[in-house]
């Protein structure tokens, strides 16, 4: 890891940080060690020389990542390059919005107002053991802990808040990836209860969880509507940047 982590030197993204100390994710090099890949979870962050041989590998082998992030302008033509070499058109060119990393912007006070400002059938609570193995039966909310082995993993490294009706979530905010220092946030909400603030309240509680516990509370916007909730959070927004992500593929005939 020492041998290539040089290579990542100033990128601000905690997947990378969480790879190269070791806590989640691998890291990839090519003989050289002129070129590495870091990848945690659904994503692929390309650093070092481009290198169209480690590129073609995370979209080639089994569970490969979903996104597909280049360093700079170099990874970028190389990751178009492959693109377009690739006959099924699995991949597709979009947006991500970075927000700045900044540990001292946060208003405790209104946080709390939101994180209370639920009514009835809404009620928030922790990511306990029921919610975990919930997670881990459901697909819209399964990033909430697809990064943990289990649930002592979980409780050891991630925190979380969810939203439930009947004891049973339908919108919540949870560590998808950890690092020494802080996590990464992981947003969702159930189609049918979104535009609720159910999301803004749950957000908020885990901003305070994680400012209680002296962790960073790490946000990525995967959308203009994610960025929307997170400048509403505090967050001051960074810079755009581009991203290969792979296509879904439809189930229906």
């Amino acid at each position: 890891m020492e041998t290539v982590s040089h290579l990542f030197d100033g990128w601000e993204e905690t997947m990378i940080w969480s790879c190269l100390q070791g806590i989640m994710g691998e890291v990839w090099a090519d003989e050289k060690l002129s070129s590495a890949k870091a990848v945690l979870g659904d994503f692929c962050f390309f650093a070092g020389k481009a290198h169209g041989e480690l590129i073609r590998h995370e979209m080639e082998r089994d569970g490969g990542s979903t996104v597909l992030v280049p360093r700079n302008a170099e990874w970028e033509k190389a990751l178009e390059e492959e693109r377009m070499a690739d006959m099924e058109n699995s991949w597709t060119w979009t947006v991500r919005y970075a927000l700045k990393k900044e540990p001292h912007i946060f208003q405790k006070e209104s946080l709390r107002q939101m994180a209370n400002g639920l009514e009835p059938p809404y009620e928030l609570q922790p990511l306990d053991q029921k919610i975990f193995a919930y997670c881990r039966a459901n697909d819209w909310c399964r990033d909430w802990v697809s990064q943990y082995t289990d649930f002592a993993h979980f409780e050891r490294l991630g925190l979380g808040a969810a939203v439930t009706v009947d004891g049973v979530p339908v919108a919540g905010a949870s560590a998808y990836t950890r690092y020494r220092q802080g996590i990464e946030i992981q947003i969702d909400t159930k189609k049918e209860y979104r535009r609720k603030g159910l999301a803004c309240a749950a957000a908020s509680r885990l901003i305070l969880d994680c400012l209680d516990r002296g962790l960073y509370p790490s946000w990525d916007a995967h959308n203009k509507m994610s960025l929307a909730l997170a400048q509403k959070l505090g967050y001051h927004f960074d810079r755009e940047y581009a991203v290969l992500v792979r296509n879904v593929r439809s189930s229906s005939p």
